[in-house]
């Protein structure tokens, strides 16, 4: 069993990963298409920063110090409106 999470795990959990370019001169940010990256790495393809970041490079300047920002999905879910909430 894995630890952390895989692609299709942050697919499953509605998670938004986005990458941001640390150059200063760049600062390019862009969201991940988790879909396309599981259909080319697997689906249990762990997930976590230390494992994505060394595949990714800025699309804007090339440059390979990416950070990465995981957000969950904050959206009210049926339950809560029905509840009140």
């Amino acid at each position: 069993m894995t630890k952390g999470w895989t692609l299709q795990s942050l697919i499953d959990g509605k998670m938004t990963v986005t990458a941001h370019c640390h150059n200063s001169a760049c600062n390019h940010h862009q969201v991940l298409d988790l879909a396309k990256l599981r259909d080319r790495f697997g689906p249990d393809a762990p997930a976590m920063e230390w494992d994505i970041r060394p595949k990714l490079r800025c699309n804007r300047c090339n440059g390979n110090d990416v950070g990465l920002i995981y957000t969950p999905d904050t959206r009210p879910t049926g339950y809560a409106k029905a509840k009140g909430g």
